[in-house]
């Protein structure tokens, strides 16, 4: 039987995707799930994360450099033996090699795949103005399936209701979890990206802190 896939897609950069994927990443293997990791795009720094928590390489995507059908054959080979497939989005969902089309883009991987995204939302700063976000991204492109939210870096429990309520009333996407904010469970960051897996920044007791958040704010 096929894996189910997943998208993990951002509505930009530094929204928390990495840290969501790791997240679910590390809280699917300790409910003794196999999952494979990809990533959209040439990084190769959110692959060595994936790894150090799955046990397994990660693989990247690349619909500009490499086309559909490698995307695919990718997918379908290195996902073989998995119980799930979880897709690291880049950037924006959206966001390309232009400004005219999902070339290169999140939203083109899950297109070609046929999955679901789980959109990223950062709602420090606003309540019900992430539903509009979110509305905004399920109707920017038809053909894509976005099928649940996560609001990240909320202020409290009443703030993440907020959230939460205002999706449901407006959206098709399902609100499935919001993410109060806590800085110490940020993967470290510099100038130019993240710091490496291979710097050791992804401790057991992240991992483990990391995986316990999510089991409690998100509907797994």
């Amino acid at each position: 039987m096929k894996p189910g896939v997943l998208v993990i897609a951002g509505v930009a950069s530094g929204v928390g995707k990495t840290t969501v994927t790791v997240s679910l990443l590390e809280a699917f293997r300790r409910r003794g799930l196999t999952v494979q990791a990809f990533k959209v795009g040439p990084d190769f720094i959110d692959p060595g994360f994936h790894e150090v928590v799955t046990g397994r390489p990660s693989y990247n995507l690349d619909g500009w450099m490499c086309g559909r059908e490698q995307v695919l054959d990718t997918v379908a080979h290195q996902a073989a033996d998995a119980d799930l497939a979880l897709v690291e989005g880049v950037m924006g969902c959206f966001d390309g090699v232009d400004g005219t089309s999902d070339e290169g883009s999140t939203a083109q991987i899950a297109k070609w795949l046929g999955s679901p995204v789980v959109l990223v939302i950062d709602a420090s700063s606003h309540s019900r103005s992430a539903a509009a976000v979110a509305l905004g991204f399920e109707r920017f492109d038809p053909g894509l399936r976005i099928g649940a939210v996560i609001a990240n870096r909320v202020g409290g429990e009443v703030h993440a209701q907020w959230v939460r309520d205002s999706i449901a009333a407006s959206c098709r996407a399902v609100p499935i979890g919001a993410i109060v904010r806590d800085e110490t469970l940020t993967l470290p960051e510099r100038h130019l990206g993240l710091v490496t897996a291979a710097e050791g920044p992804l401790t057991h007791a992240l991992r483990r802190r990391l995986a316990e958040t999510i089991e409690r704010s998100v509907d797994l």
